[in-house]
């Protein structure tokens, strides 16, 4: 007699170049650097570790920890301000068509949306809330004393960790891997992939299109 499941099953999105079809950091420091919030030297910074990034010369943790030594010194309340102006006018022009769609479908079957990424929590929750997610998991910046960000990730979505944090939400909200739905594009999503009983390559990487190749796991376009 075959056991009755009852956990429900889940979507897990990855955000940059999966749900958006580009990568929202980029997107992000170029807004800031209009306002006059950023140095011109950061920016040649990151130019640069994005350069070794895409070469796989430093990891996903290595380039997101470097990223968030932005934060610094500052407090969190302008950059939450400014939060909803940024999705509407410079995000959601690039919302991958054919991952919203996934992601629509996924809610009209009684799936559980979650946004899982390495990205700021800030600049996600107005995505998460226009898209329609249940949760969402994303990096969060460490607070010091009268709340002056210290430059470090208070939680790191990334790698290994990302496939942790799903963890840890499928345990606490029932939710069965196994029927679940995951979405990445990168490398470093195959342990979230690798999770659950439906992963997708999208536009993957080609060290992830490789893996897909082998696995036989399903590669999408954005459109």
């Amino acid at each position: 007699m075959e056991t009755e499941k009852t956990g429900r099953p889940a979507a897990f999105f990855d955000f940059d170049k999966t749900l958006l079809s580009t990568n929202s950091a980029k997107l992000g420091l170029w807004y800031l650097w209009r306002r006059g919030h950023l140095s011109s030297r950061f920016g040649f910074s990151v130019l640069v570790a994005s350069i070794f990034y895409k070469q796989n010369l430093i990891s996903e943790e290595a380039m997101a920890r470097y990223m968030i030594r932005f934060y610094k010194g500052k407090t969190i309340a302008p950059f939450a301000a400014g939060a909803e102006e940024f999705y509407h006018s410079v995000m959601k022009p690039h919302l991958a068509p054919r991952l919203l769609a996934r992601a629509r479908a996924h809610k009209s079957l009684g799936h559980v949306l979650v946004l899982l990424s390495g990205s700021i929590r800030y600049y996600l929750e107005p995505v998460a809330r226009d898209v329609g997610f249940d949760h969402l998991i994303s990096t969060e910046l460490e607070e010091g004393p009268g709340g002056v960000l210290t430059g470090r990730p208070r939680v790191l979505c990334v790698d290994a960790n990302k496939k942790l944090l799903m963890t840890k939400l499928a345990e606490a909200e029932n939710l069965d891997l196994s029927r679940s739905s995951a979405y990445g594009n990168h490398q470093a999503d195959i342990p979230m992939l690798s999770a659950v009983g439906h992963p997708y390559a999208v536009e993957p990487t080609r060290p992830l299109r490789k893996k897909a190749r082998e696995m036989g796991w399903p590669i999408l376009t954005f459109r």
